[in-house]
């Protein structure tokens, strides 16, 4: 019996342990939202019954969430508020400056109607310090110069007379000349006698090796106008006002007018006759006391 219990012992355990870690991260409350706190709080009445008004502003940046503004109702001094209306500020500011950017590309032509299609007319353009914007083509600031250049030989040749010689003999002929900063060496030699003395006609030939451009590369500017946001605050306005039914117990009682009578005078007439009463009734006991004040004087 024993030997039977050490094993589920060892698999209870087992479970449990496994279990603890998920019940403890089921457990674990997520991360609160970060709280909004306002920037500044009025209170002000509003409209022709200045009714009563309490204003949050809040300012937030591009990383708050305005969804966590409180927009709850809550009581203050005796009262409850509701939320009437949220008023949207945006407050960004941007920064500018005029702004180059050169671009290079390669050509295989010179030609500029064959450069042109290559560029752009406008290019997008980000700055090292934040600053973007689209920039336009200067076509005036296009170059175009070789970059890629091939070898190419001729076959050259030069004629030399020299008259009067001697002898029909090679050796009396210069074996090679220079001929456009060429050097040509002799080739053939045409000899033609006249009264004992021989004319040769030399023929010199060589190689000329040229260079031409086979690759280009185009420069071009690209200017314009970029701009910077240095400030990205918004600005919201929570406006909290009481409710229906406490604007109308803090609305002071106006009288009904309806029929064409003021029913004030009910209140009015009493409080004027009573005075009247009452002023008549002090002349009366004044004449009173002065007759008999008067008849006393006469029976002494």
């Amino acid at each position: 019996m024993k030997k039977r219990v050490a094993p589920i012992i060892a698999v209870v355990i087992v479970v449990y342990t496994m279990a603890c870690p998920a019940l403890a991260a089921e457990a674990s409350p997520s991360a609160a939202p970060a709280v909004l706190y306002p920037t500044e709080v009025l209170e002000y009445t509003a409209g022709d019954l200045d009714e009563l008004r309490i204003s949050k502003t809040y300012e937030l940046s591009p990383l708050d969430d305005p969804a966590q503004i409180p927009t709850e109702d809550f009581e203050r001094s005796g009262l409850h508020y509701t939320l009437l209306d949220i008023i949207k500020e945006d407050q960004t500011e941007t920064d500018s400056k005029y702004y180059t950017e050169t671009v290079t590309l390669d050509s295989d032509s010179k030609d500029m109607e064959k450069i042109m299609p290559l560029l752009a007319a406008t290019c997008e353009a980000t700055t090292e310090d934040g600053y973007t914007g689209v920039l336009t083509l200067d076509t005036a600031s296009i170059q175009v110069e070789a970059s890629d250049y091939g070898t190419s030989t001729r076959n050259v040749s030069a004629t030399r007379s020299y008259p009067n010689l001697s002898e029909a003999d090679v050796s009396l002929v210069p074996k090679s000349i220079q001929d456009s900063g060429r050097t040509l060496t002799l080739a053939d030699v045409d000899w033609q006698e006249a009264g004992g003395f021989y004319n040769a006609t030399a023929t010199y030939t060589g190689t000329a090796t040229s260079q031409y451009a086979t690759g280009y590369t185009v420069t071009a500017d690209y200017t314009g106008e970029v701009t910077k946001t240095t400030s990205g605050i918004v600005r919201y306005t929570a406006v909290f006002g009481l409710t229906e039914e406490q604007e109308k117990n803090t609305e002071i009682p106006q009288p009904d007018m309806a029929g064409g009578f003021d029913w004030r005078w009910l209140l009015i007439l009493p409080a004027g006759a009573g005075t009247v009463g009452l002023v008549v009734l002090g002349r009366f006991l004044l004449q009173k006391y002065k007759s008999k004040k008067e008849w006393k004087e006469y029976n002494k």
